[in-house]
Parts: C-alpha cells; sequence; structure tokens
C-alpha cells in the first residue's frame, strides 16, 4: 500500500499528552490517526460526540447561585431585579 503524509498543526502540549497516551497503548500518533482515519471511513462519520461547550448560564456554578437568590426571595430576603443576558 502506498503511503502518504499528512501534516497538521496542534497545540504542542496536547501532543505530548497524546504522544505518552499513545505510548501507554503500545503505539504512536500515526497509528492513533490511522486507526481514526480507518473508523472514520467505515462508520462515515466521526466516531465519537462532538459538541458545543454548555451554555455557560447553565453551569452549575451558576444555578447553585440562582437557586440560593430564589430561596432568598422566597424567604422575604432581597429583591427581585431585571437580569441582562
Amino acid at each position: 500500500m502506498a503511503q502518504a503524509t499528512i501534516n497538521l498543526r496542534i497545540d504542542a502540549d496536547l501532543k505530548h499528552e497524546m504522544e505518552t497516551v499513545c505510548k501507554l497503548m503500545g503505539m504512536n500518533i500515526t497509528t492513533a490517526f490511522t486507526i481514526f482515519a480507518k473508523k472514520v471511513t467505515a462508520e462515515r462519520r466521526i466516531p465519537f460526540e462532538v459538541s458545543a461547550p454548555p451554555d455557560p448560564f447553565y453551569s452549575a456554578e451558576n444555578i447553585a447561585r440562582l437557586r440560593k437568590s430564589i430561596s432568598q426571595l422566597e424567604s422575604g430576603q432581597g429583591t427581585v431585579h431585571e437580569v441582562e443576558l
């Protein structure tokens, strides 16, 4: 089988971490990317979920703060005011 070269740029720290993980699995980055390419080709999709990060408004920290504020309002403390998003 003829070989081809693919050049890509990734963060240096990410590359180092990936090399470390691949080595633990007994392979190198080329083998890992080859496995990825074979899965994409066979399945005609990215072989894992790709999604946008969650909306920061719904972060666990913000939800906890909102619940605390609601509790305070329900107990008669604080005032209601507009929130701009």
